[in-house]
């Protein structure tokens, strides 16, 4: 950034900072802590279950809804450090309490993803007696307890990578459940009970592949990324467009967190251009255009020159 340039003149737009959205925080915090009794009280009947039948496809779901109900749990505590007003050394308040979350839920997922691979691997090798009718029944009825948790947040606000985290937590347990439920059936119709750690399989493919996702996403936040499917040439040359604007340069777009994009520039405009004119001009074409609100824009007058102040001894010397 270039700084102290003659006749400087900064600005900044941060009213709205794009962080609304149309299901509000209060309805995504509801819609959580259904999900989470949900998935608790469900939990334990799978646990006895599988413990009882020998089950990887069980005790794996189970498992997976530990770290569901771990999951949903963290997404609520961020929401709630989110709200917390800016203040002292955290300018942007905790808002990056939702990423870290979201980071943590891909992570959760690619370790047990990873370690029901290793076991599924183990079973098919020598596969356990594994009964089909307790299998398909719990499985059967996990469907329809995930159907409902999946249900209630798919109508939270998934715009929020921390709450597409705890949702991807319950996609992942719902194709689980369908797997397993099919491993059942397929016990208890054919005896092939391979089936239990092909189930477990399937299940870890889906798991590590949104893991991949999640992580991805907001290791792009945590790298200061322009958010996806924003295209910074095209922010910088519609910038660069509007009349009496010569110069842009010093360009940065990022993401303080999901659905809350920022963006800070030097711009140069023409001698006789007026400064604050040209920045609200730019202000409204990133609001209105790439519904990007929270701006900071340094605009100088091109050809502004910083001015040399040497000491008296500095220029006695260079006079002789």
């Amino acid at each position: 950034m270039h700084m102290g340039h003659a006749h400087a003149h900064g600005g900044g737009s941060h009213a709205g900072h794009g962080h609304s959205h149309g299901v509000s925080e209060d309805a995504s915090q509801g819609k959580l802590a259904i999900a989470l009794a949900l998935i608790v009280g469900f939990m334990a009947v799978e646990v006895t279950v599988g413990a009882l039948t020998s089950s990887l496809a069980l005790l794996s779901d189970a498992a997976h809804m530990l770290t569901d109900a771990a999951a949903i749990g963290l997404a609520l505590v961020a929401l709630r450090l989110a709200r917390r007003p800016a203040g002292g050394s955290f300018t942007f308040g905790l808002k990056r309490a939702e990423i870290l979350s979201a980071q943590f839920n891909g992570a959760t997922l690619a370790v047990l993803g990873t370690l029901i691979v290793v076991e599924g691997v183990t079973r098919l090798v020598n596969p356990p007696d594994v009964p089909g009718a307790p299998l398909l029944i719990v499985a059967l009825v996990g469907v329809a307890v995930n159907l409902v948790a999946t249900w209630q947040l798919s109508q939270a606000n998934r715009e929020s990578l921390n709450v597409e985290g705890a949702f991807q937590h319950i996609l992942t347990d719902l194709a689980a459940f369908i797997s397993t439920a099919v491993a059942g059936a397929v016990i208890l119709l054919t005896g092939f009970h391979r089936a239990d750690g092909i189930a477990s399989l399937v299940v870890a493919a889906i798991m590590l592949k949104a893991a991949y996702g999640l992580l991805k996403s907001s290791g792009r936040v945590f790298l200061e990324a322009a958010p996806e499917g924003v295209d910074v040439e095209a922010i910088g040359q519609a910038m660069a467009a509007r009349p009496g604007v010569e110069e842009v340069h010093d360009l940065h777009v990022w993401e303080v967190t999901s659905g809350f994009p920022s963006l800070s520039a030097h711009v140069l405009v023409g001698t006789r251009d007026d400064c604050h004119a040209a920045r609200r001009g730019l202000e409204r074409l990133l609001a209105n255009r790439f519904d990007i609100e929270h701006t900071t824009l340094q605009v100088d007058h091109e050809g502004g020159e910083l001015r040399s102040i040497e000491q008296p001894e500095q220029r006695e010397r260079a006079i002789r």
